[in-house]
């Protein structure tokens, strides 16, 4: 399990997945939640598109079972809808 190390920040609090595979995906976002987690961020946006909900579907399946994340949702309108996924990571 990562451990944060204060003082690392330059981690962006938003991931585009956009015209990624699913495969591809999965293995950004695996690290991408490593770098967020040890960065200290309290939430991340990831930005996977509308299209045909495969890389949602995929964002979302990791998610569900990811142990440095708290919980997710949907977009809301201002954070681009069913188009991103916010999550909140845990507190560690």
């Amino acid at each position: 399990r990562p451990v944060r190390i204060p003082g690392k920040t330059n981690v962006a609090p938003e991931l585009h997945l956009l015209g990624r595979t699913t495969e591809e995906a999965r293995g950004i976002v695996e690290k991408y939640l490593d770098d967020a987690f040890l960065a200290g961020l309290p939430a991340v946006r990831l930005i996977h598109g509308k299209g045909t909900g495969a890389l949602r579907k995929t964002v979302h399946d990791l998610l569900a079972g990811h142990p440095l994340v708290e919980s997710f949702r949907n977009g809301d309108a201002r954070e681009g809808g069913a188009g991103a996924t916010v999550a909140a990571l845990r507190v560690g």
